[in-house]
């Protein structure tokens, strides 16, 4: 099987991966990410736990280094005349 990465920003980030260590090659790059995320087949179950904020929501992603700030923005609000 071959696979052609068309889009730079993917290309980008299996560079910083390997530049980052802990891969050998492209191919272990791919295979890691696949495994760490879940197929398709394992949709959650309608007695599955629901996750509370994003934080919890996106814990698997933790670790593959992606820019990702869970704190909110605080909004300053707006002046109400009344």
């Amino acid at each position: 099987m071959t696979i052609e990465i068309t889009r730079p920003e993917v290309e980008a980030l299996i560079n910083q991966r390997l530049q980052n260590g802990g891969f050998k090659d492209a191919e272990d790059v791919v295979l890691q990410a696949l495994q760490s995320s879940p197929s398709k087949a394992a949709t959650p179950s309608s007695n599955a736990a629901v996750a509370k904020d994003m934080v919890e929501l996106f814990a698997p992603l933790r670790g593959l280094n992606i820019d990702f700030e869970a704190d909110r923005s605080r909004d300053t609000g707006r002046n109400i005349n009344l």
